[in-house]
């Protein structure tokens, strides 16, 4: 009997944890502030383990979460509330983080950093999945709540904290791509939520609601959604065309390397129309070398010409048989 009489208690008690984790009081805020110092040390230290950590310690889940079954209960309370603490959450995490980023402004921008600043389609489903997943583990009685929350609620922390170290240092067209990160995990996870919740019986508890009355209540949402989605796949292609260019020019750039005796391809960057390839060789490109390799360079699509710069840093190989290359020390091994 027991059991039994549990059932039909859980949506209530759904509704009433929701409600709770809805809350902006003193552990919701300290949690952060301490989520935000994890992630940002971690961002600073290029460290995937300290990020990981800060995630587990961020507690942003809980008003996004009130805000989908806000939406599809017809709970405006709710709605209010977990969009007030939502707001405030992010307050909190970015003003710490910009003093933060203020702090510490020596410290060179990481990969982990650079990672949150270009987003793309496949970020905004792993929201969609995330906050699915999410969703569903608390409305069935069998499953956690707490990992699969947690683990969602960390797509947020990091990029808000990349976004405002990058604007403390006056990065804005980075701190841009974090933020507009931030909005799509927070709109994707929202959205699945809502309709995880809503095809979980959680439409409202005072009377049926009319056909369609969900759809209408998360409009604003889901345009929002599309128009993400439009623009992160517009970024996910305009990446793929830049890795395979990159890919190509690098490809090319090895082709060559080994053509010119001894030389090594070290580094490659990529500047607007212009390449910069740095190679350790014993023999520096001379002028007429680098202009020919230009020309076989692959364009950058939207491009019509790429200028390409080869910086020879001198080296001198050795085995235990003698020299094998050298640009200063052993002259006469040029003549060869």
């Amino acid at each position: 009997m027991a059991a039994a009489q549990q059932v039909p208690d859980f949506p209530a008690a759904v509704r009433a944890s929701i409600d709770v984790n809805s809350s902006f009081d003193a552990a919701f805020v300290t949690m952060n502030v301490l989520a935000t110092v994890l992630a940002c040390y971690g961002l600073f230290e290029d460290s995937p383990a300290v990020v990981i950590g800060a995630m587990i310690v961020a507690m942003l889940l809980g008003p996004i979460t009130g805000i989908a079954l806000g939406l599809v209960d017809r709970n405006d309370g709710l709605f209010r509330k977990g969009l007030a603490t939502l707001a405030g959450g992010v307050l909190v995490v970015y003003v710490t983080a910009f003093v933060l980023g203020l702090a510490h402004s020596e410290f060179p921008l990481t990969n982990e950093i650079y990672a949150r600043t270009k987003p793309n389609l496949m970020d905004l489903m792993v929201a969609l999945g995330g906050g699915a997943a999410g969703a569903y583990s608390m409305i069935t009685p069998r499953l956690s709540l707490s990992v699969v929350g947690v683990a969602i609620s960390t797509a947020l922390v990091p990029p808000l904290s990349t976004s405002a170290i990058c604007a403390a240092r006056g990065e804005y067209r980075l701190s841009l791509g974090a933020l507009l990160l931030v909005i799509a995990n927070i709109v994707g996870i929202q959205v699945a939520s809502s309709a995880v919740m809503w095809f979980g019986g959680y439409r409202g508890t005072r009377e049926a609601l009319p056909p369609g009355t969900g759809l209408k209540r998360n409009a604003l949402s889901v345009a929002v959604l599309c128009v993400l989605a439009v623009l992160l796949t517009f970024s996910l292609r305009r990446g793929i065309t830049n890795e395979v260019y990159e890919v190509s020019v690098r490809k090319m750039l090895r082709a060559e390397g080994a053509q010119h005796k001894g030389a090594y391809l070290a580094e490659v960057r990529f500047q607007r129309n212009v390449v910069v390839a740095v190679f350790r060789t014993p023999e520096p490109f001379s002028p007429a070398e680098v202009g020919a390799i230009e020309t076989r360079l692959p364009i950058r699509p939207g491009e019509t010409n790429v200028e390409l710069r080869i910086r020879s840093i001198p080296v001198t190989v050795a085995s235990r048989s003698g020299y094998l290359y050298s640009g200063d020390e052993m002259p006469e091994l040029r003549q060869q």
